[in-house]
């Protein structure tokens, strides 16, 4: 794996380390305990049970070293002690309208590995959070995507 850089807010550092514990304290010990059940039914070579628990023991191991990978790259967005919200940055929640129909919408910029647009999460690699970092409030910008649009921001808040 790459040593990229991986942007995460403080809230999203703590997630990540609080999925990886469960992963290591209490689901690999499940998993590792369905294999020794699994062994103690006999033939491995027709064991269903044991094919299973075995993925199911990669999938875990793989996203346990995909955590430890983030954690060990995280570059953790400390905005508490920049209170002064006078340009879009990582971690600030942004305020935009879309000229293109008025509509107004309130969003988080977080780094990809946060990143849920349902909750109105943005990564910082999308074509919004790219247009908008650094802008200022009251500032039109366009979103240079297939059919590009034009959003005005409207409030920015640490």
């Amino acid at each position: 794996m790459r040593n990229e850089e991986i942007i995460v807010t403080k809230e999203g550092f703590k997630k990540l380390n609080e999925e990886l514990r469960n992963l290591i304290d209490v689901v690999l010990p499940e998993v590792i305990e369905q294999l020794k059940e699994a062994r103690a039914q006999g033939d491995l070579s027709e064991n269903a049970d044991y094919d299973a628990a075995r993925n199911r023991q990669a999938e875990v191991e793989g996203k346990i070293a995909q955590l430890q990978h983030q954690i060990e790259n995280a570059k953790i967005i400390d905005d508490s002690d920049d209170k002064s919200a006078n340009v879009v940055k990582i971690g600030f929640y942004v305020t935009i309208r879309d000229l293109s129909d008025g509509s107004e919408t309130r969003y988080q910029i977080v780094g990809s590995t946060e990143s849920d647009p349902v909750n109105l999460k943005i990564s910082n690699e999308c074509m919004l959070a790219k247009s908008i970092l650094g802008h200022k409030v009251g500032e039109v910008v366009q979103v240079k995507v297939v059919r590009p649009y034009d959003v005005e921001i409207l409030k920015i808040e640490a």
